[in-house]
């Protein structure tokens, strides 16, 4: 079937996640102390849209200790960066014309990407959990995506690093890639789906 739209996963797909460095850095902590010690389901709440910033930050961790949260807000909004290659694909794609959507599990901070990476230039933030109330790998979550866009979901390819996602979208009859971090093997796989033209090959010396 014709693939008619993309739905990305932002995090660690597009866009490199602060979860893993900057956030346990700006507690001088590990990313394993720091996931010990936080609150087990504040930030999937917070994904959801049932948190307000505030309440999240109280709720950061477990034990409901103070620190710097306008520090720590500062910290993530200036950590996101490209995934290095993706924003040339992107662009690839989008002069192509490709219909590109956020499918994204992400709380109201991504504003901040956009505010620093204009990621809307290249794919519209459509679906987005803390508006939709629906995470990843919820089969509503793809189901819906599918309904708003008007496409039958084996229209739609979703391109998630999480394999479990991944899991949920093919569920519903999605065709899916999984991301594993290489670039050019993405920009491959599009190619094998005719949603980029094969890259010529290379002139022999």
């Amino acid at each position: 079937m014709q693939t008619k739209a993309i739905l990305w996963d932002v995090m660690d797909t597009l866009v490199a996640d602060p979860f893993h460095d900057a956030m346990p850095g700006f507690f001088g902590m590990t990313l394993e102390q720091m996931l010990r010690e936080k609150h087990p389901t504040a930030w999937g709440t917070f994904e959801r849209g049932e948190l307000s910033e505030d309440e999240f930050l109280a709720t950061f961790f477990a034990d409901g200790r103070q620190f710097d949260t306008a520090g720590f807000c500062a910290c993530i909004r200036s950590s996101y960066r490209w995934i290095d290659g993706m924003e040339p694909l992107l662009s690839a794609l989008r002069a192509r014309g490709t219909r590109m959507h956020t499918l994204s599990n992400y709380p109201e901070w991504y504003a901040w990407i956009e505010e620093r990476l204009q990621l809307s230039r290249y794919v519209e933030w459509t679906f987005v959990s803390c508006h939709t109330g629906l995470r990843k790998p919820d089969a509503a979550a793809f189901r819906l995506a599918a309904q708003v866009l008007e496409h039958e979901p084996g229209e739609c390819l979703f391109i998630d690093d999480r394999l479990r996602n991944c899991d949920g979208a093919r569920s519903v009859g999605m065709d899916t890639i999984h991301f594993e971090g290489d670039v050019p093997r993405l920009r491959a796989e599009l190619e094998r789906r005719g949603v980029l033209p094969a890259a010529a090959p290379s002139a022999r010396e």
